[in-house]
């Protein structure tokens, strides 16, 4: 696991956090911890694959459109690369 040092960070900042961290029943590493998680990864960040599923269910796209697209698709393999 990673290690982070923040230096100057000044005396009221960390006397906040110690007492926030104790009004949460945690230690204040754990307390930071959490804090840069959710500022990171926001519980409510968008996921590309729920997004793409909200869309197409916006659309109105089934599953019948998408057995459409399966039967135009050109199904001819690609030619590798010739580096001649």
């Amino acid at each position: 696991m990673a290690m982070l040092t923040v230096r100057n960070l000044p005396d009221d900042v960390h006397r906040a956090l110690r007492v926030q961290a104790a009004q949460h029943g945690r230690s204040t590493e754990a307390y930071v911890r959490e804090i840069l998680a959710l500022a990171v990864k926001p519980e409510k960040r968008v996921r590309l694959g729920d997004a793409l599923a909200d869309l197409s269910r916006q659309v109105g796209l089934t599953n019948e459109d998408f057995e459409i697209f399966q039967q135009v698709r050109d199904q001819t393999p690609a030619e590798p690369m010739r580096f001649e």
